[in-house]
Formats: structure tokens, sequence, C-alpha cells
């Protein structure tokens, strides 16, 4: 008898053989496989929405940790997991790991070493947001700017290619994105001057196959919307991962800000950034493009999520791309050419008046007006860190209501000088003592109604899932991993990670069970603020929990 309960014992914690390569059909599969989690943002179109009810509002009250992995360090944790027959992989700044992802024991984890005093040259956060499988293959990028290929069964590296440098001011934080068998990735580094690009590499022998900057040169098309022709144009940071369309073969993808910050020394558009690109995988050919933030004196990066979806408007569908702006918009676009659909405010916005549907353009307010002529002091809504910022959200097709994180209403103070006084625009932030902090919001996305809000102690600035099961998981900067009801924001389930929350959570399921997995690990630019005395005890320290429901 003790012999049988021994053997079964064993076999309970056997470790999974490792996953097995899988192909293209397998990505574009990827929302009806819940046993898996092949891509970032759950499946090509960035929805992070499961169809998985095991979990509901009616079982989640008996939501209980399976498993907890320590990542062994104190930086933040952003990183999104994969899931591949019984092998769960995951990033963190400085090691690949793959786990068995039923009981979270190690299989292999590769450690990757920097040279010393890297990341002093890298803006707002020493973090990674996931990886991407492929062909047998796990791909990643690296802080100090390069692209690395592993193997998924052992963790050997396969290749590792040079694509940026820190010295330049680039970094790379973002997970790639495998589309028609390219893996493109983008950059950081407009906070430094850098000149933003996205790039496809050969998923097998690492070579570079096209380059897209997004910011012209002289003679290029959008060189005669910067000062110079472009002389120095910079900025356009391509930082967080685009999504795809298999069908119409177009990668979208968001860029950021010009560089300087400082509009007055870049008068014009600034083509291209603050756009939605759409990119042909095989070559980087831009198909079309639309630019939310022309001239962006207020720094509203847009590389946010660009979530896919088939809508339903005046008895038709329509292939739609939808973002909700760090500007303080949510634009919904026709995938397949950039026609504007909808661009509608959803936080409080004074920047613009509202989008002029004929042009795609924003209507300055006034005070924008004031600020871009001459002597001006402002008070500018969304603040600095925007209506939302990198932070992914979730869509459900069941309620058609996007879940978005985001920020309490915070004050931006500008001022404004005219050329003899240096040209130059301060900014100050204006940190008042809000309660709550921050929101999860359902939205409506063709209006930019707030159908509900749930509010919390400090900024949300982890990801949203939902679920077929009407739930919203998301995690707080206080530590709970939460769940809230789809339809009415309330939380009905919470739990204590001990660490901060700014990653992403995913669902899966193994043998009949349904887990949620979620990483714990403050970090990023907020938490390094000393005005929100809620974190001023959050501890640091890096770990990935998995949850499953209690037998009843």
């Amino acid at each position: 008898m003790k012999r049988i309960l021994a053997l079964a014992v064993l076999m309970s914690v056997a470790i999974p053989a490792v996953a097995a390569a899988q192909s293209m059909a397998d990505l574009r599969n990827a929302a009806n496989t819940p046993d898996r989690v092949l891509t970032y943002g759950m499946n090509y179109s960035q929805q992070r929405f499961s169809t998985l009810i095991q979990i509901n509002k009616q079982t989640v009250n008996r939501l209980v940790p399976a498993w907890a992995y320590s990542f062994d360090n104190n930086t933040g944790e952003e990183s999104q997991a994969l899931v591949m027959d019984g092998v769960m992989y995951i990033t963190t700044h400085d090691k690949t790991v793959a786990l068995d992802a039923a009981t979270g024991k190690e299989i292999w984890k590769n450690v990757l070493t920097y040279p010393a005093g890297t990341t002093n040259f890298v803006c707002c956060g020493i973090v990674n947001r996931g990886g991407a499988l492929y062909n047998g293959k796990f791909y990643r990028t690296v802080l100090d700017g390069r692209v690395q290929a592993l193997d998924a069964k052992t963790g050997d590296e396969v290749w590792i290619t040079r694509s940026g440098d820190t010295a330049d001011g680039l970094a790379m934080t973002g997970a790639p994105l495998v589309a028609n068998g390219v893996v493109i990735v983008g950059v950081a580094g407009a906070e430094f001057s850098a000149r933003g690009y996205i790039e496809g590499y050969d998923a097998v022998t690492g070579e570079r196959l096209w380059r897209r900057y997004t910011v012209p040169r002289p003679g290029e098309p959008g060189a005669d919307t910067w000062p110079d022709n472009a002389a120095n144009a910079a900025g356009g940071s391509t930082w967080t991962t685009g999504s795809y369309d298999p069908d119409l073969d177009l990668v979208f993808w968001g860029t950021g800000n010009p560089s300087p910050w400082n509009a007055l020394d870049r008068k014009g558009d600034n083509l291209f950034t603050d756009t939605i690109m759409a990119i042909k995988p095989k070559t980087g050919e831009m198909v079309w493009h639309y630019q939310t933030s022309p001239n962006d004196p207020f720094d509203y990066d847009n590389v946010q999520s660009l979530m896919l979806a088939d809508l339903t408007m005046g008895g038709e569908t329509r292939k739609v791309v939808m973002q909700a702006a760090r500007n303080g918009f949510f634009y919904v676009l026709d995938r397949t050419n950039g026609e504007l659909l909808a661009a509608n405010k959803y936080v409080k916005v004074t920047w613009a008046d509202r989008i002029d549907m004929n042009t795609g353009r924003p209507v300055w307010s006034e005070d924008t007006k004031k600020i871009l002529s001459g002597i001006a002091k402002i008070q500018n809504w969304p603040f600095i860190a925007g209506g939302t910022n990198w932070f992914p959200p979730s869509y459900s097709p069941l309620t058609g209501l996007a879940y978005e994180p985001r920020s309490a209403e915070t004050v931006k103070n500008l001022m404004a000088g005219d050329r003899s006084g240096g040209n130059t625009v301060r900014t100050r932030n204006i940190y008042p003592d809000p309660d709550p902090r921050g929101y999860l919001k359902a939205i409506d996305p063709m209006t930019g109604e707030t159908k509900w809000q749930t509010g919390f102690k400090s900024p949300n600035y982890a990801g949203t899932l939902a679920t077929a099961g009407g739930l919203v998981f998301t995690g707080t900067l206080t530590g709970e991993f939460i769940a809230a009801d789809a339809d009415t924001g309330k939380i009905v389930w919470q739990f204590q990670t001990g660490s901060g929350i700014i990653g992403q959570p995913v669902t899966w399921e193994k043998d009949g069970m349904q887990y949620v997995t979620v990483t714990s690990g403050t970090g990023g630019v907020y938490a390094r603020r000393p005005e929100d005395p809620n974190i001023a005890h959050v501890p640091r320290g890096g770990s990935l929990w998995t949850f499953k429901l209690l037998a009843q």
C-alpha cells in the first residue's frame, strides 16, 4: 500500500515533456485552444479574453493558490506567461524560465548578463514584458538591445542578434510578435532622443530581414512635417507589442512621442510619431497610418494596446482596431484601411475639444493653442501618465466592453516661454491626495462612455483579463490580485500576493482544471514616488502566482 501511495505521489509531481514545436496555424488558432497561451495578449487580437467558464462569478470564491515561484530579484515584473503542452514560459529582465505549469517546478532557466552600468541608460523601469513561441523556439528581447532565441525544450541559446545599444539611448522591454513566420520587435528610447523603429527577424537564423524607422530623414515621406526637413527627427518609440490579422496579413503597431519633449522646438505634425501603423510582416511596408496626437505637446506616447474585433455598425460587420490612447480618447478604426470610425473621450480631456471626424485630427483647446504660441500657463488633463499607459486592457465580445486600468484624474501644470526665453516648456505634475487614486473602468468602445468604474487606493498599473465566466482579473500596486464582476465592477475575490502587481494575468486549462496566472513584483515609475502613502510599505520581490479552484 505504501508503495502504491509513493508511486501516486511521484506521478503527481512528474515534470512534463517540454513543449513541442508549433506552427503559424497554431498561433492563428490560439483563441480556440484554451489549454494553451501561445501569444502575447492571449491571441493575435490582443483582446485578452478567454472562453473558459469553470472559474466564474459563482465559483470564484473557491479560488486558491496552486503554487508560487520566486524570481529571486527585486525589479519590476510586467511579464505575461505563455503556456504550451503543460509547460509555462516566463521572463524577467535577466532570465527566462520554463516551469511545470501544474506544479511550478522549474524545468530550465536561462540567465542573461549585462555590462556594468547598462541600466543607467534605461528609462522607466528595469522590466521585460514576455516572449513568443514558434516552431520549437522561445523568442524574447533583451534590455540592452538584443533579440534572443532559445530552444523551447532545453533553454539553450539558438541565436542572439544585436539590434541597438543603450549607449544610443535604445532599450528593449517588449515581447516579440511572430507574424507570418517573422519575429517582429520594437524599441524604447524617445526619452533619450533615440530614433525609434520596428524590425523583423528570420525566425530560424536571427538575420534581420527589415527595419522600418518611425521618423523620417530628409526626402523621405513625412519629412516635411518636421523642422529642417527632419534632419534631426527623433522619437517614435515602439516599446509595446503589436497585434496581427492573419487574414489581412497586417501587423498593427503603435508608436510613441516625438523628441525632444518641447513641442516649440519641433513645430509640425512630426510624422510618424504617436501613430497607429499597419505594416506587412514580411517586408515592413507601411500600408496605412493614423496619427492620434500631431505635434504632441504633452508626451502622449501612443504605444497602448491595439485590440482587434469585428463590430456591427449600421447593420454591417466592420473589422476594427481599437485603442484607449494615452491622450484620453478611445479610437476605433477600420483595420482594412485606417478609416476613423469613432474617437471619444473616455477620461477628462482638456488638451483637445474633440476629434474632427472628417479630418481625423484633434481640435486643439484654447489652452493648448496658447501654450504653443507664446508665453502661457495652463492646467491640462490627462496628466503625463495619460488616460492610461502601457498596461493592456481586455475586451469581451460577450459584453461588448473594454476593461481599462487607469490612474486618477491628476493635474498637469505647464508653463511655456517664447523663443527669447529659451523656447522652454516647463512641466509640473500636481499630485493631490485623491481617493481613489486609480480605477478599473468598463468602457463602450464606440462612445467612450464609462459603464462602471471601481476605485483603488493607488493607480491600477496591471493588465486586465476578461473571461466568459463573467469576470475581469487585474492586480493592484498594494499587492492584491482581484476578480471583478464584468457586468458591475464589484470585486468578488482577492488575494494578497506580497508585492505590487504590474503584470498581466492569463488563464488556461489542464486536465479539465482552469488556472489563472499572474506575476507580482512592484516597479516602474510610479513605485518610486513618495507621494502615495499606500505603497510606502509594499516590499519589492518578484514572483509568479498560479491559482485554481479548491475542490468542493
